[in-house]
C-alpha cells in the first residue's frame, strides 16, 4: 500500500468515527430535547395532545438526521477496499436505514399536520 492510500484510509477511518459520533450526539440531543419539550409543556399544565406531538416531532427530526449520518458512516467504512461480503452488508444496512428513514419522515409529515397552531 502506498503512502497516498494509507493517508486516504486513515482519513476515511477517522471520518467514519466522526460521522458515528455525530449520529450518537444528534440522537441523544434529540432524546433530551423531546423529554424537555414534554416536561416543559406538562409543567405548564398543557393537557391536550400537543406536548406529545411536539415531542415526537422533535425526536423524529433528530432520529432522521442521525440515521443519515449513520448511513454516511457505513458508506465510508465500506469504501476502503471492500469485499463482496462488505458490499452486501452495506447494501442491507443502507436498505434498512433508508426504509426506517422513509417511514420516519412520513410520520414526521403526518405529525406536523396534526399539531394545532
Amino acid at each position: 500500500m502506498g503512502i497516498a492510500e494509507s493517508i486516504i484510509n486513515t482519513i476515511a477511518r477517522y471520518a467514519t468515527y466522526i460521522a458515528q459520533l455525530a449520529a450518537v450526539l444528534i440522537i441523544v440531543a434529540g432524546m433530551v430535547g423531546a423529554v424537555y419539550y414534554y416536561i416543559r409543556n406538562r409543567i405548564k399544565r398543557i393537557s391536550d395532545y400537543k406536548p406529545v406531538l411536539e415531542s415526537r416531532l422533535e425526536l423524529g427530526h433528530t432520529l432522521s438526521l442521525g440515521l443519515s449520518f449513520l448511513i454516511g458512516a457505513s458508506i465510508l467504512k465500506s469504501a476502503i477496499a471492500p469485499t463482496w461480503d462488505d458490499i452486501g452488508k452495506l447494501a442491507a444496512i443502507i436498505a434498512l436505514r433508508t426504509i426506517l428513514n422513509y417511514f420516519l419522515t412520513r410520520e414526521i409529515k403526518t405529525l406536523g399536520q396534526d399539531i394545532p397552531r
